[in-house]
């Protein structure tokens, strides 16, 4: 099932997969924007263009959209992330002309009906506020605002209440006219049509569409440095949220690299502190000390700088040891070599999990499409993980010195036990 790409006549590129095991065609529609794109008075428009895109046609109602999708047990659907906007589609594959039609309209010349624009902003509004009641969006927001500052990644992609609150259906008609053009997609199916087959409805759908003259905008998004500071939200609830954030590097390629050498040794220490039963967070501090309700790490994928992050959820009266362990279990990893059996493990357990993340139509059509648009190409499938397997301890080590330094740090939990938080120095 080796990926084909292939570049339409209108700038729209293609990877198709031809798997012919089950009758099912699965297709993902990456728009190269996303929250990043936003302008800051905007912040939450991406959102809310996924939100009403499916909700209306010139020749179909919002539910008559619903009943042509449904109908036929299909489904179609759009989001937002940082870095991209995506549109999905899946059907059996007797039906799949008449989706993808369905959602190159849906795509190319949504109504946005203002009805429904006013109504997604309620429901909008409504998410954002209840994010300010959950004790981990809190600790994720303030950690976000402190480590991105002016950047766009500092904001939830919802927005914020005052810029969705102002947002209008112009806003999301011009959003949509600047970056929803066939230079900007990348369309990634996979199914059990023939390759051949699957480009002949790709552009019957969208041959048709052309590039507008204008240019695609160039962002000028700021300059990340560390400026590690402490976050705290005093709130009652019966555990403290402990975040700790380092800023960690994009997936940008690097000269003589298709992987970056420090993205790959991240994401196995990534794996190594935070993931699953057997990481080194679960086992030293919930299991051996009993601080943790929930312990782990992430280190997301982006286009610009990422973030390394650890969090525990923690009795009160355990924030400040809380943050002690966090802070040892990261930092010995700048003076220590991993053991080759826990380089191993990790490895293992990284690669085994990425080969389980690309078993379904769905799946493989995520991944291939979120790499040409980030830029990576679909090599990247095969080269991620001969990247993983060559990391040493001696760059795990030396990857972890340069990043794993001062962090930020976000705390959310009762008032007495924030007062008495304070991060002492890691002996």
């Amino acid at each position: 099932m080796s990926p084909h790409r292939v570049v339409l006549n209108n700038g729209i590129t293609v990877i198709l997969v031809e798997n012919p095991t089950a009758d099912i065609m699965t297709a993902r529609f990456f728009i190269k924007t996303g929250t990043r794109c936003e302008p800051p008075h905007l912040f939450g428009l991406s959102h809310l263009l996924a939100s009403v895109m499916t909700k209306g046609t010139a020749s179909l109602s919002s539910m008559e959209i619903a009943e042509k999708v449904e109908s036929v047990g299909a489904s179609v659907g759009a989001e937002t992330t940082n870095d991209y906007f995506l549109f999905s589609l899946k059907t059996v594959s007797a039906d799949f002309e008449e989706i993808l039609n369905l959602s190159a309209e849906l795509l190319r010349s949504p109504t946005l009906p203002e009805t429904e624009v006013e109504l997604e902003k309620r429901l909008a509004l409504q998410a954002i506020r209840a994010q300010k009641e959950q004790p981990f969006a809190i600790a994720f927001s303030q950690l976000r605002e402190a480590m991105y500052r002016d950047h766009p990644y500092a904001v939830s992609t919802l927005g914020l209440e005052s810029t969705v609150a102002g947002l209008t259906r112009l806003d999301l008609e011009n959003f949509h006219r600047t970056y929803f053009r066939p230079d900007n997609l990348v369309i990634s199916l996979v199914g059990c049509w023939p390759v051949d087959q699957a480009i002949a409805a790709l552009e019957a759908a969208f041959g048709d569409w052309q590039a507008p003259p204008l240019p695609i905008p160039q962002i000028d998004l700021p300059r990340l440095t560390p400026q590690p500071t402490i976050r705290k939200t005093p709130q009652e609830t019966q555990q403290s949220i402990v975040m700790l954030g380092y800023l960690a590097p994009s997936v940008f390629l690097k000269e003589g690299h298709l992987v970056p050498p420090e993205y790959a040794a991240l994401k196995l220490l990534n794996t190594y502190l935070g993931n699953g039963l057997s990481s080194r967070l679960f086992v030293e501090l919930r299991e051996k000390r009993g601080l943790a309700y929930d312990v782990s790490a992430f280190y997301p994928t982006r286009l610009d700088k990422s973030q390394f992050v650890v969090y525990m959820g923690t009795a009160p009266q355990n924030t400040a040891i809380a943050i002690q362990g966090l802070r040892v279990e990261v930092e010995r990893l700048t003076a220590l070599y991993l053991h080759n059996d826990e380089l191993q493990t990790a490895k293992n357990k990284l690669l085994g999990q990425y080969a389980l993340g690309k078993q379904t139509n769905s799946q493989i059509a995520q991944i291939l499409g979120w790499y040409e648009t980030l830029g990576l190409g679909v090599e990247f499938d095969e080269m991620f993980p001969e990247a993983i397997a060559q990391v040493t301890a001696e760059e795990a080590r030396r990857v972890a010195s340069r990043y794993f330094t001062e962090p930020y740090i976000s705390l959310v939990g009762p008032t007495a036990a924030l007062n008495s938080a304070l991060p002492s120095p890691v002996s």
